[in-house]
């Protein structure tokens, strides 16, 4: 069945209960999209998550979907495309961090296998899940249709190293590369590929160490002297997904306060 020109874009996100993953939702219903939210569990924030974006997005689904069981990737996939028709975004946002910062030298496989599973393995065969499905259901020629793109969330820390926290560095190093093969792959589709690298941002995850970043940003840390919110992060990836850079594809946009540009 031919697509309709009229219809609602349609973005899923993952980790989007709590955080930056919210902030991105709040910002795509703003824009006109349906959201699918991927989380690990249905718990009070996502009920309450659901509640505030179905105010302003006209359709919102949950799908429970633990990132690291890879084996459900495909169906997951599936299932957004079959209850929505279509899925012309998708936001890779779910990660965690380290358990426990340390000395590189003190790594263990345990940690380094728990973060890589989540951030990077189970976010490649998602992504890959989902480029299936993109390429399976093409838009009609000639029609319009909206911006078709996968936007990945990954960290000042994909280009600048934080010894405490080795293992996280490099998973978002990896999904730095990840974007860029993706863009290669996809071009051709019309599907574009973006990487979001979010410095210090105001959420539960920082929340502990509130101190001692307020410390850093009044010392010059970022140029933009403040802390990074949520509303920021959901901006970017909203003007992303919208297709407003249009001729761009596989390159970073850091939402950092200029946190990343070398000083002497």
């Amino acid at each position: 069945m031919p697509a309709d020109p009229q219809r609602r874009p349609v973005a899923a996100v993952t980790g989007a209960g709590r955080g930056i993953g919210l902030g991105i939702a709040l910002a795509l219903a703003d824009a006109g999209f349906d959201l699918v939210l991927l989380d690990i569990r249905r718990d009070d924030q996502i009920e309450r998550a659901v509640e505030q974006l179905s105010a302003c997005a006209d359709r919102v689904r949950f799908i429970a979907f633990d990132l690291a069981a890879i084996e459900k990737s495909p169906a997951v996939a599936q299932e957004i495309v079959a209850a929505f028709g279509a899925l012309d975004c998708l936001v890779n946002n779910a990660g965690v961090q380290v358990q426990v910062r340390g000395d590189l030298l003190d790594v263990s496989p345990a940690s380094f296998d728990r973060v890589m599973d989540i951030n990077l393995r189970g976010t490649f065969f998602l992504t890959q899940s989902v480029a299936r499905q993109m390429l399976m259901h093409a838009p009609v020629p000639g029609g319009a249709q909206p911006h078709r793109s996968v936007i990945t969330i990954s960290s000042i820390n994909a280009c600048v190293p934080a010894t405490d926290r080795a293992e996280y560095c490099l998973s978002k190093a990896a999904l730095s590369m990840m974007s860029q093969l993706f863009a290669l792959r996809l071009a051709e589709a019309g599907i574009c590929t973006y990487e979001v690298r979010p410095g210090i941002i105001r959420t539960d995850m920082t929340a502990p160490a509130v101190q001692r970043y307020d410390a850093l940003i009044a010392g010059g840390l970022t140029p933009i002297a403040r802390w990074g919110e949520p509303a920021d992060v959901g901006a970017t990836v909203a003007t992303l997904a919208l297709g407003n850079l249009p001729f761009s594809t596989g390159q970073a946009v850091h939402v950092d306060g200029g946190m990343h540009i070398r000083k002497l």
